[in-house]
């Protein structure tokens, strides 16, 4: 992923929320994994329901999968899915909220 790089500023009083929220809630790491895992959840469902109207978007493969991969010697997880990713517009109206179903909000769109 390259080409022109963008920047999106939060207002003031937001972004301190955010870095306060951000902190306390992603310093516990089972809170952070599990918004990682949900966030590939959501992308799954995005190419599931996609695929309803467009079977197409299923053509690379239909197993649709979250797989975590553990790498002890560098002690990281890489999380992988075979779901949808966002679009610049997901990325601007979404990155920075908590608690914010993605899956939700794409079946209100349907």
């Amino acid at each position: 992923m390259s080409g022109p790089t963008e920047t999106f500023n939060f207002q003031a009083e937001i972004s301190q929320l955010m870095s306060l929220i951000v902190n306390a809630v992603y310093q516990n790491k089972e809170i952070f994994l599990r918004e990682l895992i949900s966030n590939a959840s959501d992308a799954l469902d995005k190419i599931r329901y996609q695929s309803l109207t467009d079977p197409s978007v299923l053509d690379s493969g239909k197993d649709l999968k979250i797989t975590i991969i553990p790498d002890l010697a560098n002690k990281v997880l890489i999380i992988r899915d075979t779901g949808i990713g966002m679009t610049k517009a997901d990325l601007i109206n979404n990155l920075g909220t908590i608690a914010k179903s993605g899956t939700k909000a794409f079946m209100e769109m349907v």
